[in-house]
């Protein structure tokens, strides 16, 4: 296997030194090339040999790739004989892996690994910190530190403003300031970590601790595998602290304007204390999450419901509601963490779903769907890195029909756990293409739940369930139902979800900027709720959008990781001036879509 990919990177290797767009024919006529930065200072796939000629016909003079070569061995997979590759080009280092099948590449996987001349401080780079000298004009790091914390945002402009200090944030903070960028978080909440701790009491992540590190500080070996809220809290906030972040909590940052002859933005944050600040960072990143401000309930009739009206992002305990009747619109994550801490605390609940729900036992996931993030992963010698890139090799075009054949196992596995649900009345399914759960997060987040609890309390009928039907008005004792059935109520909690994060932009720079970027997330697979055309990308996220010098940053925490490396690779070479020309760059988004 091992002369046969050498062969083929010796081919490309050539043709691409030649200038040679028909390189492409070294591909399958369906082939994928999936590049993160390292051809196009983009986040792009190229989907058959047309685009791929198309791409290099841009993009291969400006970039000169050289020294392709295999970095280990190679191995049988489903797509073909594939192998971890290296290369570098005129501007950086690069890693990947390649896919053949028939001596044509399927897949090609081209990342950016490190810009030359301004590699990460790691290994045999890591920096000394101390010289062991006598110096009576020593600085000590505590003085140094606090003489930068002085400086940042008053005698000294950060090169890029970050807007939120969760896990997208503080990642992303922490890579730049590994690349020696100039960086000021921006936190809303007292404290970093608080957007976890102010959630509702019981909330657990359902991802596990092997998919959830941070970059350069995983989680020790002895960290539950499933996190609590608080605790998640508490490790964001020392993560801060470990990495020296310089973040300014209890702060928002009010307008920002974009200056285009100076090249800089203009941004105005009220302090914690009320100080107004006025910061000119060259470059602003919106990491406020996956989603931008919550769909708060706007129901008619909302005004009369003698009751308490939540929405989830308001909701913190079930405690006040002990024997009360509550009302949980919606059937997604949040709802039935919602519905349990609401049942725990001896409410009555039922819960209102409006259409079918995708419903995975969180063992199941842990044992088929989580292979490149477990204990046994580790123990093959599968780092977190490598983990992130496999998953990133596989193109989103290709990972839709791996994941129809996974749920396929799925359904016939837990059989048993959905004829309970079927039996209790819970609607649910696998998808409008029996795609499952990921494909359903990355096309819409919406309208799927891991199960850690709730499902037993629906099969079992201590949460009751109305399916098929949504809220057609509140009334003074509750909520009449678009069937005219009338329910009593005295909480309701709406888990109506969030809007997109270029909402975020029009709270903060403007309604026609947010419209122009468009939505955030969503592959146009054309299912419901994540219209078309297809990208291949998810939209606007961790690359160049359609207004200069704004960015997207967020995701669960492995997205956060994982990506955060890339936007912080683009950011550094802008603040180096290298030259990024950017293939495929967004265009301004002129139907809302």
């Amino acid at each position: 296997m091992e002369p046969q990919i050498d062969h083929w990177l010796a081919a490309l290797d050539a043709a691409l030194h030649r200038r040679d767009i028909a390189a492409g024919a070294l591909f399958e006529a369906e082939g994928y090339w999936r590049d993160l930065l390292a051809f196009t200072w983009n986040i792009k796939t190229m989907e058959g040999r047309g685009a791929i000629e198309d791409m290099l016909a841009a993009c291969l003079a400006q970039t000169a790739p050289s020294a392709w070569a295999r970095s280990g061995a190679a191995e049988e997979t489903e797509d073909g004989i594939a192998a971890w590759i290296t290369f570098q080009t005129g501007a950086a280092w690069g890693t990947g892996r390649v896919t053949l099948r028939d001596g044509r590449c399927r897949i090609l996987l081209t990342a950016m690994e490190d810009l030359k001349g301004h590699e990460e401080p790691r290994g045999r780079r890591r920096p000394k910190g101390i010289e062991h000298r006598a110096d009576r004009a020593r600085q000590t790091w505590a003085e140094a530190r606090a003489a930068t914390t002085a400086r940042l945002g008053r005698d000294e402009q950060p090169e890029v403003l970050i807007i939120g200090g969760g896990q997208g944030g503080v990642a992303l903070a922490a890579r730049l300031k590994k690349l020696d960028v100039p960086t000021l978080v921006i936190e809303k909440n007292p404290r970093i970590g608080d957007s976890w701790r102010n959630r509702y009491r019981s909330l657990v992540l359902h991802d596990p601790v092997w998919y959830d590190h941070l970059p350069y500080l995983p989680f020790p070996e002895t960290w539950p595998v499933f996190c609590p809220k608080d605790k998640m809290g508490d490790w964001l906030e020392a993560y801060a602290t470990i990495f020296e972040l310089d973040a300014w909590t209890g702060s928002a940052c009010e307008t920002a304007r974009w200056d285009a002859e100076a090249g800089h933005w203009t941004a105005t944050v009220r302090r914690a204390d009320g100080e107004e600040v006025t910061l000119t960072p060259r470059q602003l990143v919106f990491c406020t999450g996956a989603y931008g401000p919550p769909r708060l309930p706007e129901f008619p009739g909302q005004e009369e419901f003698g009751g308490t009206l939540l929405h989830s992002s308001q909701y913190t305990e079930g405690a006040p509601f002990k024997g009360k009747r509550a009302l949980v619109i919606g059937a997604g994550s949040s709802a039935h963490d919602v519905a349990v801490d609401l049942w725990e605390a001896g409410a009555e609940v039922t819960m209102v779903q409006r259409r079918a729900s995708i419903v995975v036992r969180s063992e199941t996931l842990i044992d088929l769907a989580f292979d490149l993030y477990s204990e046994e992963a580790v123990e093959r010698g599968l780092s977190t890195e490598q983990a992130d890139l496999l998953g990133a090799a596989t193109p989103y075009a290709l990972f839709a029909d791996k994941q129809k054949r996974l749920y396929e196992t799925i359904r016939a596995r837990d059989a048993a756990f959905y004829a309970a649900l079927d039996k209790a009345g819970f609607a649910h399914d696998f998808g409008e293409d029996d795609t499952g759960l990921m494909m359903r997060a990355l096309r819409t987040a919406s309208g799927y739940y891991i199960d850690v609890g709730a499902s037993r309390l629906i099969c079992e009928g201590e949460i009751g369930v109305i399916a098929g039907e949504g809220i057609d008005r509140l009334t003074r004792e509750g909520a009449r139902l678009t069937s005219g059935r009338e329910v009593a109520a005295d909480v309701i909690v709406a888990c109506t979800g969030y809007q997109s994060m270029n909402e975020a932009v029009a709270g903060i720079v403007d309604r026609e900027t947010a419209d122009r970027l468009g939505p955030c997330w969503g592959l146009g697979s054309g299912v419901r709720g994540d219209p078309g055309p297809w990208r291949g990308e998810l939209r606007n996220m961790w690359g160049p959008t359609a207004h200069e010098a704004l960015w997207f940053h967020g995701g669960n925490l492995a997205l956060s990781r994982f990506y955060s490396k890339f936007v912080a690779l683009q950011l550094k070479a802008r603040q180096a001036g290298i030259d990024t020309p950017v293939h495929a760059r967004p265009a301004p988004c002129q139907s809302g879509l």
